[in-house]
């Protein structure tokens, strides 16, 4: 069996150093480390000789341009250092008004995610059933997800936030109730409050830095909401986990039998309690700390004006067939993030079956793993990912930085079907783990830059129609592990190739734009000239 604990350890201390590398710790206590810093280099300048009878004259002409230039740049570090401390401190309101909001809605999920399975089972509902449900709950967000992003766009984005907290905590009320229709409709209401979280919150900070005039500091945006929405994930999971614990699934009333209850407490159903107050938290949260945004056009439309619900869908999809950038980024997003779902759905059965042949044991037999440990390890990789984002942006286009990501998340997943080592196995699933940590803050740069704003909800959405129709066709499909992992390897090969051609085509505008404005700028210096 693999060596979790001591892989564990490695990838804590690799996290480590790796966050502090991307912390401003690092500006503070970087000549401590002389090997990882770089010097400028200085270069022999040549002597000028002068004639000693224009020495003087030309020190006194020096010297007094010199002053001059002194307070010129003097006045010039003042005005830019009083826009500088302006724009850091818009900045830090702005970031930590939003991660107050995103991450108790991340924890809200975060804590329903590993029990939504288990309910169900202590329900005594038969597997197809299960199945039932789980296929409804992405189905919803595949058919209902496709136009309340455009509503988003025109309705007010932060009024969107609330609704999701109200939808989801009607999600979470439901699981109290032991019966299927009942159930089917908190499905139904999490698949809609699952297309809000994962377009809604991105639009709206997006939307808030253009206002704010901070877009230059979106990626840094990205990067830190990537590894808060890790540090969460490891949280939720231990408070959902001591919760889960706490006292045993029973029916309220107490003088029922389990088979007759109706309505049910404690067991399984605290995370989802848990989640709910979250929930509450982060609507009142979004009320008072968020200022409303929408799309160019939303918040315009009178009454006799006022688009019909599905019109945002319809704008949507011809924007996104007629760009290519739009529709590459697309496909692009919904390959990797389809590949990522299938990966949480089968590394459980694929570590498990290595485990058994590791210790002789038949395809029958169980097997206990350190579930709670593995998924720690996931998580702390996220993170790693997630501040590794932050050191290579600084040295690499966003575009050319993906295709290196789906590249390593394509060979690591090669590694996982052709290896028979358990280590070897875990150890390439934390590398996939570190490509998802710098897959979101990459692709939500890329994607600021590429989707228009006054249709972001409505085409986030529209990305997420094929990364759901993925997710239903693997649950449907009854994939064994290996299968599943050569299905995420093939998304992630052809994924690679699309970033590929999208890079091509990003980085030669950013090229062309370049030269026009050297040349511009020449033109200019030719005029001043003459």
């Amino acid at each position: 069996m693999a060596e979790y604990t001591i892989l564990f350890g490695v990838a804590l201390l690799l996290d480590i150093i790796i966050t502090f590398r991307a912390s401003r710790l690092w500006t503070r206590y970087s000549h401590y480390f002389p090997f990882c810093c770089s010097y400028p280099v200085t270069h022999n300048v040549p002597i000028e000789v002068v004639p000693e009878g224009e020495e003087n004259e030309n020190e006194e002409n020096e010297n007094d341009d010199e002053k001059q230039f002194l307070v010129m740049e003097e006045r010039e570090a003042k005005t830019d250092k009083n826009n500088d401390e302006q724009s850091n401190a818009r900045y830090s309101l702005l970031l930590r008004n939003y991660l107050i909001v995103y991450l108790l809605a991340r924890f809200s999920d975060w804590l329903q995610g590993a029990y939504v399975y288990a309910l169900y089972d202590a329900y005594d509902y038969p597997q197809h059933l299960i199945a039932v449900l789980c296929v409804a709950g992405f189905g919803s967000s595949m058919v209902f997800g496709s136009f309340v992003g455009g509503m988003a766009d025109r309705g007010g984005r932060r009024r969107f936030v609330v609704i999701f907290s109200m939808i989801y905590a009607a999600s979470c009320l439901t699981k109290h109730f032991r019966n299927f229709h009942v159930l089917m409709l908190g499905r139904l209401l999490g698949g809609i409050a699952t297309s809000l979280l994962f377009s809604v919150f991105e639009a709206w900070l997006i939307r808030a830095h253009a206002n704010a005039k901070v877009m230059d500091k979106l990626s840094s945006s990205f990067s830190t909401t990537g590894f808060g929405n890790s540090v969460i994930a490891i949280l939720a999971g231990l408070v959902s986990n001591k919760a889960a614990s706490h006292g045993k699934l029973r029916p309220w009333d107490a003088s029922l039998d389990t088979k007759e209850g109706m309505f049910f407490v404690d067991g399984y159903l605290n995370p989802f309690d848990i989640a709910l107050l979250a929930l509450i938290c982060c609507g009142i949260c979004a009320t008072f700390l968020w200022e409303e945004n929408y799309g160019e056009s939303g918040g315009k439309e009178n009454a006799e004006n006022s688009p019909k619900w599905y019109d945002g869908l319809k704008r949507a999809y011809k924007t996104t067939i007629r760009n290519r950038d739009i529709l590459l980024c697309g496909l692009v997003s919904s390959l990797f993030e389809g590949s990522m779902y299938i990966f949480v759905f089968m590394w459980t059965p694929a570590m498990q079956n290595l485990a058994k042949k590791e210790e002789g044991l038949g395809e029958d037999d169980s097997v206990e793993l350190p579930y709670g440990l593995i998924f720690s390890t996931f998580m702390v990789c996220c993170m790693t990912g997630s501040s590794l984002f932050s050191i290579v942006a600084e040295r690499m286009k966003g575009e050319a930085l993906a295709v290196v990501v789906f590249a390593v998340s394509s060979v690591a997943m090669s590694l996982v079907i052709v290896s028979s080592n358990s280590n070897v196995t875990f150890i390439a699933m934390n590398i996939f783990e570190i490509c998802v940590g710098m897959y979101f803050p990459v692709m939500g740069t890329m994607k600021g830059m590429i989707v228009p704003e006054d249709q972001r909800a409505a085409i986030y959405n529209l990305y997420r129609i094929p990364l759901n129709f993925i997710v239903v066709s693997s649950l449907l499909a009854h994939l064994t592990a290996t299968q599943g992992f050569v299905a995420v390897t093939i998304m992630l090969v052809t994924a690679t190739f699309l970033q590929l051609a999208l890079a091509r085509r990003r980085l030669n505008v950013s090229s062309l734009a370049d030269m026009s404005h050297l040349q511009s700028l020449a033109m200019n210096t030719a005029k001043i000239k003459l």
